[in-house]
């Protein structure tokens, strides 16, 4: 079928999920209470996220073949990633979504069961055209990012380079004032250019608002540089179609790791971890 296609039922099926996860319309019971914990997520603090989240991911994984559990499984991938929800509970939700895939293989749930293999490291046992699509499309997208190079203002009008800071390790971190995961990790982000700076950590946090949202909230908080992405083009160059979405590069230029999601300090250490840094 046309990519057209698949759009439009990505579309279609996003809608769905918004109709669900908003009214509860066409769930049972039992998946009434699972949307309405999910939904209840991202108050939560992370030790009890943690331990809700992986509860989720076995409720949902136990439900019986519905239209509700594909629903609930797509909105849980989208959440997961969120924090440290663990192996267990992401390889969960991975092995949920290949199960749905099997009976519902029109459900647009490739893309992100693909991430969970390609940066989560989950065990995929499915096959077929299109989840082989979605896993080279990530190839694509990385090598691209490999190649990428840019040049932004900071907040106080300095150019900020990529190419130019070879020789430092450099995290780069694309976010909004507008969401929750990505204000929920920059502290953590902050501690890590405290404790690794002096040691050749840079992050570039980037953001495509304009400077008079971004300076009241970054204001004197954050030591790092904060850069402005007039018009998204060094996001589209990234393909960031979804934030926080943070990068590391090594002190060669290379990208080491990457984070779909919102990550907590531990989780950037491993990440910093790979570049060298420890």
């Amino acid at each position: 079928m046309s990519r057209q296609y698949f759009l439009a039922a990505a579309i279609l099926f996003a809608a769905l999920v918004s109709s669900h996860a908003q009214t509860g319309s066409g769930f049972n019971d039992r998946e009434k209470g699972i949307s309405a914990e999910l939904h209840n997520l991202r108050s939560l603090p992370d030790a009890q996220w943690t331990k809700t989240v992986g509860e989720l991911a076995r409720q949902i994984q136990q439900l019986p073949a519905s239209p509700g559990k594909i629903v609930l499984v797509s909105h849980l991938g989208n959440l997961v990633t969120e924090g440290d929800a663990g192996r267990d509970t992401l390889q969960a939700v991975a092995s949920t979504m290949a199960d749905v895939l099997r009976t519902s293989p029109d459900a647009p749930l490739y893309d992100t069961l693909a991430q969970l293999a390609r940066y989560e490291h989950c065990e995929v046992s499915l096959d077929g055209p299109q989840y082989r699509a979605a896993m080279v499309k990530l190839q694509a997208e990385d090598e691209q990012r490999q190649k990428a190079d840019f040049t932004l203002k900071d907040l106080t009008g300095a150019e900020w380079s990529l190419k130019n800071l070879r020789g430092k390790v450099v995290l780069v971190n694309f976010w909004a004032t507008w969401c929750p995961p990505c204000r929920k990790e920059m502290p953590d982000m902050e501690a890590l250019y405290q404790r690794f700076g002096a040691r050749g950590l840079v992050i570039l946090a980037i953001s495509d608002e304009d400077a008079a949202k971004v300076q009241p909230f970054v204001a004197t908080k954050f030591g790092f540089p904060v850069l402005l992405d007039p018009g998204r083009k060094v996001n589209q160059l990234f393909r960031v179609e979804g934030i926080p979405k943070s990068f590391v590069y090594d002190r060669d230029g290379k990208l080491v790791a990457q984070a779909i999601d919102r990550r907590t300090e531990r989780q950037f250490l491993a990440m910093l971890k790979l570049a060298g840094l420890e």
